[in-house]
């Protein structure tokens, strides 16, 4: 969408919004919300009278909504802020009213982008972003077909007497170690929870597929199918994530996707399923050979180019560099291969039609919307350079010797705002504006001194 242009939200979307109220007179409320940078929905409750006036554009909020800090505060020096007078924005709807089912009163949810007052693109938007690179692929004549898998810790509502989470578990770990993956007696201890999961994502229109009990006690992963347009994949992402925290709150329960909550334990990972189609709906991946194409192999190279300048979006918090261990299932180096998850590009079995690249090195801690368009980028730069990958890993990618994934949160910072790639695919601005708000978190983090700084030294030194 070219910047000039107004947003309108589709005749279906308005349609379908219209059915949903005359199928829901008793509403009482509604929740209008845009995503921010770090994926965190802001925005408000109104009246459930007030539908039609949201669904007309008449929410307005600060421009400065979609860059507010990990806490929730203005970015120091931002050109949203004092600059311009933090003036409004309009939010317009992305998707159709539909339920919340997992609120005590029926309250109705309206997913919304932020744009400028004109109705054009606001760049601090991360879905505008998206759109961007989307747009791009779309110039060389390919869609992305995408599909996410999102691993979660279910947890207590209450802590241990240290304050730390605890999962919900139906083992014994606190007396033997263990792992849990694909434990059906885990999953049918949450059945409940789960059976809420499924009817909210039905309410919802979120296609959830497979559910299993992951590598640690209470984590599990829940994948979406896939789905040819990225910027929707995103969106049913984040209001996945969304779901999954309101339906846990309804059970005294609550969902992290923090990449590494416990230190021992697994961490969260967010694998992205990606393949390409040409305007006839073929897989340009698809050669009919188990290798695939030359384009699945440029699109490889053009990943593995362009990981390291993307490492601040697929890791974008101080906690997201403790997930990356060796022999942990999370990748520490540039690699691909078949079948193999050991490596960081994976071409997963399947049938020829359905070859597609599994890229591995996401956090479940992300904003959706960056990370497929960070990888699209690396498509985009494959192809439109006909990069070339090294030779496929067979074995322990762990043990091949070949560069290694930024693993400091400063490295890949650094890395990200000396980066020429993002100011081609994003918006100069917004890579300024990013790189404005994770060094504003980094400071604030780096400023404070740890509970085992203490217990180390305070007595010892």
């Amino acid at each position: 969408m070219a910047a000039q242009e107004q947003y309108q939200p589709s005749a279906q979307l308005l349609s379908d919004s219209e059915a949903f109220l005359e199928a829901h007179p008793d509403l009482k409320w509604i929740e209008g919300f845009a995503f921010d940078i770090n994926g965190v929905p802001r925005g408000k409750w109104l009246p459930a009278d007030s539908a039609r006036k949201l669904l007309g554009g008449g929410l307005q909020m600060p421009r400065s909504a979609v860059s507010l800090d990990i806490w929730g505060r203005d970015i120091e020096n931002s050109p949203l802020v004092f600059a311009s007078g933090d003036s409004d924005g309009v939010c317009q709807p992305v998707s159709a009213l539909c339920l919340a089912p997992w609120h005590r009163e029926q309250t109705a949810q309206l997913h919304m982008q932020l744009f400028e007052a004109d109705g054009s693109d606001l760049y601090a938007d991360p879905r505008a972003q998206l759109q961007k690179v989307v747009d791009r692929l779309g110039s060389l004549g390919y869609k992305a077909v995408c599909a996410t898998e999102l691993e979660f810790y279910l947890l207590r509502e209450d802590a241990d007497e240290l304050g730390r989470p605890r999962p919900v578990s139906d083992n014994d770990s606190d007396l033997v170690p263990s792992t849990d993956v694909y434990d059906l007696a885990e999953l049918d201890a949450q059945r409940h929870f789960f059976a809420d999961v499924r009817a909210a994502c039905e309410a919802q229109g979120i296609p959830a597929d497979s559910i299993l009990s992951e590598c640690a006690p209470g984590q599990f992963e829940i994948n979406l199918l896939h789905c040819d347009d990225p910027v929707k994949v995103a969106d049913q992402t984040l209001l996945f994530k969304r779901l999954l925290k309101g339906v846990a709150r309804s059970h005294g329960l609550r969902v992290s996707a923090m990449a590494k909550p416990f230190g021992e334990l697994a961490g969260n990972g967010m694998h992205v399923h990606m393949s390409l189609v040409d305007s006839e709906g073929n897989n340009v991946f698809d050669d009919g050979s188990e290798q695939g194409s030359e384009l699945l192999r440029h699109a490889v190279a053009g990943m593995m180019t362009t990981a390291n300048d993307a490492m601040a979006i697929f890791a974008p918090h101080a906690n997201s560099y403790r997930r990356f261990q060796e022999s942990s299932h999370a990748p520490l180096n540039l690699c691909w291969g078949y079948d193999n998850r050991t490596v960081t590009f994976r071409i997963p079995a399947s049938e020829a039609k359905a070859r597609r690249i599994e890229h591995r090195i996401a956090g479940a801690d992300v904003n959706a919307y960056l990370v497929l368009a960070a990888i699209l980028a690396g498509v985009c730069h494959g192809l439109e350079n006909k990069l070339q990958p090294p030779a496929p890993v067979e074995g322990d990618a762990y043990q091949v010797e070949s560069e290694q994934l930024i693993n400091t949160w400063s490295g890949a910072l650094n890395r990200f705002a000396e980066s020429a790639l993002w100011r081609e695919y994003l918006d100069p601005e917004f890579v300024e504006l990013f790189v404005l708000l994770k060094r504003q978190e980094q400071a604030e983090i780096a400023a404070r001194v740890t509970d085992v700084e203490y217990q180390s030294y305070l007595q010892r030194v």
